[in-house]
């Protein structure tokens, strides 16, 4: 959205059209558009308001009913944090004892929702000035937060009573691709790292891929997964790392249920496969911690290189989803097409870890016809590519 967007958006006429428009349905916006300009409206602010009609119904996937209020740009929406991961970063700096916290890449504002709604007074600064414009009016309801357009890394701190700075690069390049070098980030990691220096109340979201080597020794860094899906690194420090230094992964649900799994520098050990296999949540392998649910589930890996844990018991972990293993052989095409074919199988759930078999191709390949449904893990063991065939626990 440019500032001519905006500023019609932002007349009587455009925030009357936009609070009236009914909820978003994408076969019905080309008639609804059409409706609208025959009745009188501006054509470029008929575009506007549908298009944040879009973008609040898809918001709502992160941010639930704030999204109805809300003014989004596709990038700003795309990097915005979820409001239940937005609310555990709040509530951490609330708990070290912070009070009023700079948010110095506060984009739509997010974050600084969440900072401002636990109560913590919040300097919400955004480099882009449309950024910057629309931060202000989703921040509209919390006296506590103050928007200024400018470069997060320059302001004065101490000046401003800061005892916590918040941060999250922009990621992505102006044409949407991913930055995968934390010092492409906008701004660098290290520029914001360095900022600890001054303010040690410091945190950071970052994308989970970054590797363990890019991290520093005193950092808090606890990768975060919502329902399954890994969502962000963040990287703590000083009085926000409660727990001191090291790796943990956080799980979390849209309900706000969590379970927490911290480095306690177990080592797993590889063996024969047991009656259950275990898939362990993807905030857990990024973490590197798949030896901790190794230790939880008395399992041990099905090989060094592969992050899939086996049992021969039935343990309860929030950290894995098990699996009964059923049946085991060598992977091979006219073997396994056969062994389904018996069997009667015409649906199957292909899973794989270690291998360069496609899943979409393979299904092709095998040709299923027939009722039975199963699950097939395609993955080494001890080394050998087997097809594992298992069965969901309840």
């Amino acid at each position: 959205m440019d500032a001519a967007g905006l500023a019609k958006l932002l007349s009587p006429e455009g925030w009357a059209l936009l609070s009236a428009l009914p909820p978003y349905d994408a076969d019905a916006a080309m008639a609804l558009s059409e409706r609208l300009r025959r009745d009188g409206f501006d054509a470029d602010l008929v575009a506007a308001a549908l298009t944040q009609s879009r973008l609040r119904a898809k918001a709502h996937d992160k941010l639930g009913e704030f999204a109805d209020g809300m003014l989004f740009t596709p990038a700003g929406l795309e990097q915005a944090t979820r409001l239940v991961v937005a609310a555990r970063h709040a509530r951490r700096y609330r708990a070290a004892g912070v009070t009023r916290v700079a948010d110095i890449t506060c984009g739509l504002g997010a974050d600084a929702i969440t900072l401002a709604g636990v109560g913590l007074a919040v300097l919400a600064v955004e480099a882009d000035e449309t950024t910057a414009a629309l931060a202000t009016v989703n921040l509209r309801h919390f006296p506590e937060a103050t928007v200024r357009h400018g470069d997060g890394l320059t302001v004065d701190f101490a000046a401003e009573g800061v005892d916590g700075i918040y941060a999250d690069p922009a990621r992505r390049t102006g044409s949407g691709a991913r930055r995968h070098d934390p010092a492409a980030y906008t701004p660098a990691l290290d520029q914001v790292l360095a900022l600890r220096e001054r303010v040690p109340a410091l945190g950071m979201k970052l994308g989970p891929g970054v590797p363990h080597s890019a991290l520093p020794e005193d950092a808090e860094a606890q990768w975060v997964s919502v329902d399954g899906d890994v969502v962000e690194l963040g990287l703590w420090f000083g009085p926000l790392a409660a727990d001191g230094p090291g790796r943990s992964a956080l799980l979390l649900d849209a309900a706000g249920r969590s379970a927490q799994l911290r480095d306690s520098g177990a080592v797993a050990e590889t063996g024969g496969l047991g009656g259950y296999l275990y898939e362990p949540d993807g905030a857990v392998i990024r973490a590197g911690l798949v030896a901790e649910v190794a230790a939880e589930v008395q399992g041990r890996l099905v090989d060094p290189t592969i992050a899939y844990v086996t049992s021969d018991v039935l343990h309860p972990t929030a950290f894995a989803t098990p699996y009964r293993v059923l049946d085991s052989m060598p992977f091979g095409l006219k073997r396994l097409k056969a062994y389904l074919r018996e069997r009667n199988v015409g649906i199957a759930t292909i899973k794989k870890r270690g291998t360069a078999v496609v899943p979409e191709q393979l299904r092709r390949q095998l040709d299923l016809r027939g009722d039975a449904e199963t699950t097939l893990v395609l993955t080494r063991v001890a080394g050998q590519q087997q097809v594992l065939v298992v069965e969901p626990v309840a």
